[in-house]
């Protein structure tokens, strides 16, 4: 870990991670990206099959989802800092040619924590959107439930030790679980309404 990280130090140093065993089947670790300035950072779970070969996060199917979701509340996509909780991909097996992740275990989690304490010291984000459960327990802990603050603003909690703490914390559904809902269209709406609380608590600053 860098003793004075920059968004470029941090780019180098990942290169390098070996915190835990899922480098070894990984392609390569994936950084967040963004502007380190960005207002709003968006933390998801991992990289997925295609993050893992391009190494960008949010460049597969989900990560598109979210970018029109983003847009569609008045959010530009390329003014957020996208990151994920763990930094390697965790795979589990073949569908067809493309590789299926499995959530990462609380050890992978505990891992990374440094990287995210790292990227938010950098970027210093006004708020920060949660995507998901495993999002929500590596800030908020294992009790935690997305349900119980879905759509809300909450505030970030003292126990992940960050100096510079976003504002406000919203936590939504991931956009791969919108993807495989049977409903759509209502999961993407619920997605959007969420969102739009973010983009709501940046414009008023």
């Amino acid at each position: 870990m860098p003793e004075r990280p920059t968004h470029e130090a941090l780019l180098e140093a990942v290169r390098g991670c070996r915190g835990c065993e899922l480098h070894a089947d990984a392609t390569q670790a994936v950084m967040g990206s963004g502007p380190p300035g960005a207002r709003l950072l968006v933390l998801g779970e991992q990289p997925g099959d295609r993050e893992d070969v391009e190494g960008e996060p949010f460049v597969g199917p989900a990560g598109r989802l979210l970018d029109r979701a983003l847009t569609d509340v008045g959010v530009d996509p390329a003014e957020v800092y996208r990151t994920n909780v763990v930094k390697h991909f965790r795979w589990s097996g073949m569908r067809g040619k493309r590789r299926i992740h499995q959530s990462p275990k609380t050890a992978h989690v505990a891992a990374c924590a440094p990287w995210l304490r790292a990227e938010l010291s950098v970027v210093r984000p006004q708020g920060a959107v949660l995507l998901g459960g495993t999002a929500g327990k590596a800030v908020y802990g294992s009790s935690f439930k997305v349900g119980e603050t879905r759509g809300r603003l909450v505030d970030w909690p003292e126990r992940l030790g960050t100096e510079h703490p976003p504002a406000w914390v919203l936590t939504t559904t991931h956009p791969s679980a919108v993807l495989r809902a049977d409903d759509r269209d209502a999961a993407y709406d619920d997605l959007v309404a969420d969102l739009r609380v973010a983009a709501e608590a940046l414009s008023a600053g």
